[in-house]
């Protein structure tokens, strides 16, 4: 008889872990082995059946308890399933996480709804099935007008085969904002190289004709998605609209491909409206909490 089990770590099938994300009608790559191994300090599984749905556990410890959370440059977790009727198994798999953990703190994937208690949170993909000119002509007029105003400038798009300066750069300007400690740097280093080995993810950079660095940005790709992982615009670099270009490069480049661009958010409206312009799709995920910890514990949490 299928049900539910909590599997540790050291006793997760990852072979047919990662056949059920890859197979799953909800697929991200943030819930792959690969990804998880390197994003989350401790990890164990909920699983149905013979792997048939699957819920990554991220857990850590803290003032001597276990809690749930959302590893970092992780944006979507949840439940992920083969058969989309297993979609209804949600309250069961939650319902095991309560038992589990007295505070939970996670996102779930936009295929993870139907919960009152849950709370949505924005983020914009751009199908790239189309060819490149069907999709730009998609785009917002103020992006036409920006895109136009680049071409003075004479940028360059380029590959990049190392990640260090892109993640580095990232971490200088962004740090305050994502919140990230020093060490998740580190691990999302290690995960975008071997991501990267394995031609799953892919580093691009926007540089003036005299090879001055204004952007760059770092992309993971799975068989359904590329995910706009960390990308980083300079001062000088917004003042060329080298941001609109590093895109509008990236869907030049993958247009046509059959995948679908995910823009990573966001809920600020700046962020949201740029990733609009592109003509971007809402597709929401969702933000599921629970807190049980003992009174003096829950107001320091607060």
């Amino acid at each position: 008889m299928n049900h539910i089990q909590y599997i540790q770590h050291v006793a997760i099938d990852k072979q047919k872990w990662d056949a059920c994300i890859e197979r799953a009608v909800n697929s991200l790559i943030y819930a792959q082995s690969i990804y998880l191994d390197h994003m989350s300090e401790e990890w164990d599984a909920l699983v149905y059946g013979n792997y048939e749905a699957v819920m990554p556990v991220t857990w850590r410890k803290k003032w001597g308890m276990r809690y749930m959370c959302q590893p970092a440059f992780s944006q979507q977790l949840g439940l992920f399933y083969i058969d989309p009727l297993h979609k209804n198994l949600l309250p069961n798999f939650l319902q095991q996480l309560s038992a589990n953990f007295r505070l939970v703190e996670i996102f779930l994937n936009y295929d993870n709804t139907g919960s009152s208690e849950m709370q949505p949170a924005m983020n914009f993909v751009l199908p790239l099935h189309a060819d490149y000119e069907s999709i730009k002509a998609g785009y917002k007029t103020d992006l036409h007008k920006n895109l136009k105003r680049t071409e003075k400038f004479n940028l360059q798009y380029h590959q990049l085969e190392d990640a260090s300066a892109a993640v580095k750069m990232y971490r200088e300007y962004y740090q305050q904002r994502m919140g990230a400690k020093p060490n998740d740097y580190d691990n999302f280093l290690a995960c975008i190289q071997k991501l990267m080995a394995e031609k799953k993810a892919i580093v691009r950079s926007v540089t003036q004709s005299n090879g001055a660095l204004l952007a760059t940005g770092i992309f993971a790709i799975d068989h359904q998605r590329i995910y706009n992982l960390a990308s980083t615009t300079l001062p000088n670099g917004r003042m060329m609209e080298a941001n609109h270009f590093l895109m509008d490069a990236l869907i030049r480049e993958f247009a046509e491909s059959g995948l679908t661009l995910d823009f990573e958010g966001s809920d600020q409206p700046g962020i949201a409206k740029f990733y609009q312009k592109f003509g971007s799709i809402p597709q929401p995920y969702y933000f599921w909490k629970i807190n049980r910890l003992p009174a003096i514990l829950r107001w320091c949490k607060r």
